[in-house]
């Protein structure tokens, strides 16, 4: 029992206050005489006798269906079908009690109607509870549609699932991601809402913001022009009932939230009857999206049946007759939902032929919920399998759900100027078997502010002054004074805004955040309101994201280590003989004196080289041939004897594996002398390969984050650097060992500025580098698709190639000369070596001559003496001297000499 036994009497209460139903039959042939009967159920503006342009048009359609059937001669038990008529004025309690009136009076066997979804919940549970079918023409909301809660309910217009799949559909045509919704607070306004709701969903679309409309105070809750203005989408669906959309376009036009700005979709169409001509170019750009019949975009209908329904209603109401092509779309539905009623009653009244209480319900009953209408399942049935063509196209339902599922359609209008006020022009149909097509070649859809340009779903940054928050590291963001002491700011940073700046057009209000500030604190200043964006080396972590949004990769990072570089004072001077070891060089030492003895021992007797030497000579001789052949450069003799030559091919032998082998040994050893830092990367620091505060870092940066998760588990034991411009005076000055930051700025530092810094070890924890934004920032999707566009077009690496390519500091090649190549350092000990064989040679060669070199120093003594001798007697005796040296002159003299 739908009821309790209080609200019966409730109701019927209700049922005797309310007097002004209207049975508005007109000059229509309709009689009160049958005993089946079907009602008719239409919303008119409650206090009016005319009604609204639906409710006229669809009441028409009923009863020209009914005539049509008497027409057609249509009986039931020997009797035709007539209908009652009654206005609801949009109330479920109106709808209810009306209803109940009419079938305390008349034998009800269908119902067509009611017009509302919010008047559909409560007659289609009524309908239930009394065995009759209930066809709503006009109710849309999707909650109806499940047919184990609705058993008796039924409708010929489309489900608002039809129309959010329609929607979604012409979001993807044009490239729409996201809009508002305003809607009525009811059944028909939510349920369209949750229907759009759940194919967005379904479709990676979304609703930003949704708006009530207050259907009984008339209002829209909330700010319309400050909710609109702040959201990121730029189309609006307003989901409400025709006689509430001129009122909220009203508003909207008073708020400047309408064209050119605004793209909004309306749920229906209306008159413009109400606008001024100042407000026409705003309401340009309008669309609207509304169930249509099949005739409309060219589908089959049964014309036949259509054209004798107007033939009649010109007849009985031409005053209300708008012509064929401005007939109602949902009078159309009326007359299928009645004319499905007449059928269904037909075919089961034929199979009850001859029990005619079968066909009709018990009469004579005054209280309207003791009515039952007999085998109604089969009744029932027959409309679940029921297949016809009406004057809306394909009818057919289904045991499974409660909606039409054939014969669906929707059509898209546009808002055009036209001479005396705009008007709708049809541009776009669409089917359920079928997606979104133009509607005619010829007509073009007008957008807001007279444009041919499809806009976008979001709001366009174009014009907007932005302010941009920078943050000073080199070589992203660094100041350059003029001449004229102006302060410009110039790296990768400043560069990548103009161009994004070029790309969008944006207006730019750039600050220098001070260089003491943490980056945490930077990205609060965006959360904070005070910037717009924040643009530097700032990384996306997932605690900053709590706060902010970031924007797609600006650049790629990752960090590294940097540490001074060390020289070691460690000098091998016998580096050179490390290539063999000591063994080695024993035993090559032992075979060169045996071939040397041995040779002796073979060549002294025949070799002209030998012969004639003493046997200590002979066998130095054969020593230095033994040394000289395994050296690899030959001596300045050879051997004459077949067992010399033999020995000669085994010396030549060791000579070329120890010399090949001894030239790759060296040059191994010598790679593996390149000078080795104390730590080698990240492993040593969590080796704690040196003290923690020996570790600098930047506190409230990102790498502070990744050291207390990574290494320190949450210890802050690291050196704190002020800012990451004093990374190298704190290296440099003794005060750390090493330090942590991100590897673009440590390469540029190293590079260019700082020649006796080093990075080791390979990069880490890569990252990315992104604008932070505040949230749920209206502009972010274009900033990602400008800053996606950049990257395509290559501008992003031209800056990179600009700002991190070249170094001032000497850089090794890829051929690292000073880790291959032979130093004086590493072969000094051979050059000793050599010097102490060459004093060695020099002593051998005095000790060969000392015995003319004896002469030598004994000649040069005695002539020293001699001459001074011969002064102290020239200067005492001079003329007899000088008489002396003429008698003592020789006529001829010689000179011995020493070699």
């Amino acid at each position: 029992m739908l009821y309790s036994v209080e609200g019966h009497y409730l109701l019927l209460i209700i049922i005797i206050v309310k007097c002004h139903v209207l049975y508005i039959n007109g000059a229509w042939p309709i009689s009160n005489s049958s005993s089946i009967q079907l009602l008719g159920l239409f919303q008119d503006e409650i206090g009016t006798v005319n009604g609204t342009k639906s409710s006229i048009h669809s009441r028409a359609m009923f009863k020209a269906a009914i005539i049509l059937s008497q027409k057609y001669n249509i009986q039931m038990n020997g009797e035709y079908i007539d209908g009652q008529i009654a206005q609801t004025g949009g109330t479920s309690i109106g709808s209810l009690s009306n209803t109940c009136l009419i079938l305390s009076k008349f034998n009800i066997v269908g119902i067509v109607g009611p017009a509302l979804s919010r008047e559909s919940h409560i007659i289609a549970q009524y309908g239930e509870s009394i065995g009759i079918p209930i066809i709503s023409y006009s109710a849309t909301d999707p909650d109806l549609s499940n047919r184990y809660v609705y058993r008796n309910f039924y409708r010929t217009v489309p489900s608002d699932d039809s129309a959010a799949l329609s929607i979604v559909h012409l979001f993807h045509r044009f490239n729409w991601t996201s809009c508002i919704i305003i809607y009525q607070n009811d059944q028909f306004g939510s349920g369209g809402v949750k229907a759009i709701n759940n194919e967005f969903d379904k479709n990676n679309l979304t609703i930003t913001n949704q708006i009530i409309f207050d259907i009984t105070t008339l209002n829209i809750q909330g700010d319309l022009q400050d909710i609109l203005t702040s959201s990121s989408t730029r189309i609006v669906i307003l989901w409400t009932e025709s006689i509430y959309i001129p009122r909220i376009l009203h508003y909207a036009l008073d708020e400047n939230v309408l064209g050119p700005h605004f793209t909004w979709i309306l749920s229906s169409t209306i008159s413009f009857e109400s606008f001024n001509r100042t407000s026409y170019s705003n309401l340009i750009g309008l669309l609207s999206i509304e169930s249509v019949a099949g005739n409309t975009i060219n589908a089959p209908i049964n014309t036949t049946l259509l054209n004798e329904a107007y033939e009649i209603w010109q007849q009985y109401e031409p005053e209300t007759f708008p012509g064929s092509i401005n007939v109602d779309y949902y009078a159309l539905f009326a007359f299928d939902a009645t004319w499905t009623l007449i059928q269904s009653l037909q075919k089961n009244c034929f199979q009850y032929i001859n029990h005619s209480s079968f066909c009709r319900p018990v009469i004579n009953i005054s209280f309207c919920y003791d009515r039952r209408f007999p085998k109604n399942n089969s009744l029932l049935n027959i409309i679940d399998t029921m297949e016809f063509i009406g004057v809306s196209g394909f009818i057919k339902f289904s045991k499974d759900t409660t909606d039409r599922i054939d014969g669906i359609y929707y059509l898209v209008k546009n808002v055009q100027s036209f001479v005396n006020a705009p008007n709708f022009v049809p541009i776009l149909k669409w089917s359920h078997t079928d997606n979104w097509k133009e509607y005619s070649q010829d007509n073009v859809i007008v957008w807001p502010g007279n444009s041919l340009e499809v806009p976008n779903s979001y709001v366009g940054l174009s014009g907007v002054t932005v302010r941009i928050c920078f943050i000073e590291s080199k070589p992203f963001t660094m100041q350059s004074y003029s001449e004229e002491n102006t302060t410009k700011f110039i790296g990768y940073i400043p560069d990548f805004v103009d161009n994004l700046k070029n790309k969008i057009n944006f207006i730019p209000q750039i600050k220098l955040l001070p260089t003491n500030q943490t980056y945490y604190k930077s990205v609060q200043d965006v959360a904070n309101g005070i910037c717009d964006m924040l643009i530097g080396d700032v990384t996306i972590t997932a605690k900053r994201r709590e706060i902010v949004d970031f924007s797609t990769s600006v650049f790629d990072n990752s960090l590294r280590i940097v540490i001074r570089k060390t020289n070691s004072d460690n000098v091998d001077l016998f580096a050179y003989l490390k290539p063999f070891s000591p063994g080695l060089w024993l035993t090559i030492l032992a075979g060169t004196v045996y071939a040397g003895f041995l040779l002796c021992f073979m060549e002294r007797h025949e070799n002209e080289a030998l012969k004639n030497r003493s046997l200590i000579s002979s066998l130095i001789m054969s020593l230095w041939y033994s040394v000289g052949t395994i050296m690899g450069y030959g001596v300045d003799f050879g051997v004459q004897t077949a067992a010399g030559r033999m020995l000669t091919v085994g010396l030549y032998t060791l000579s070329l594996i120890l010399v090949a082998s001894y030239t790759a040994n060296l040059a191994s050893y010598l790679t593996t002398l390149k000078q080795k830092e104390f730590i080698s990367g990240l492993d040593d620091i969590k080796r704690k390969k040196i003290p923690s505060n020996r570790i600098g870092l930047v506190p409230g940066s990102s790498i502070e984050e990744f050291y207390l998760r990574e290494i320190s588990q949450g210890t802050p034991n690291y050196y704190p650097i002020k800012s990451s411009g004093d990374i190298a005076n704190d290296l440099l000055n003794n005060h750390i060992d090493a330090a942590i930051w991100n590897t673009p700025f440590l390469e540029y530092m190293a590079n260019q500025l700082y020649c006796n810094l080093t990075l080791i070890g390979p990069d880490f924890s890569k990252n990315t580098y992104g604008i932070a934004v505040p949230k749920y920032w209206i502009y972010k999707k274009e900033l990602d698709v400008a800053i996606l566009s950049l990257r395509e077009s290559g501008i992003l690496d031209d800056l990179k190639e600009k700002w991190f390519s070249g170094a001032a500091c000497p850089q090794p090649s890829s051929y690292d000369a000073s880790t291959t190549n032979l130093n004086i350092v590493a072969m000094s000990g051979l050059f000793v070596t050599f010097a102490v064989i060459s004093v060695l040679s020099l002593i051998l060669f005095a000790w060969t001559k000392r015995f003319r070199i004896k002469d030598l120093l004994w000649s040069l003594l005695h002539n020293k003496e001699h001459s001074i001798n011969k002064q102290i007697d020239e200067e005492k005796f001079p003329n007899e001297i000088i008489v002396l040296k003429r008698q003592s002159t020789p006529r001829n003299s010689s000179y011995t000499t020493f070699f």
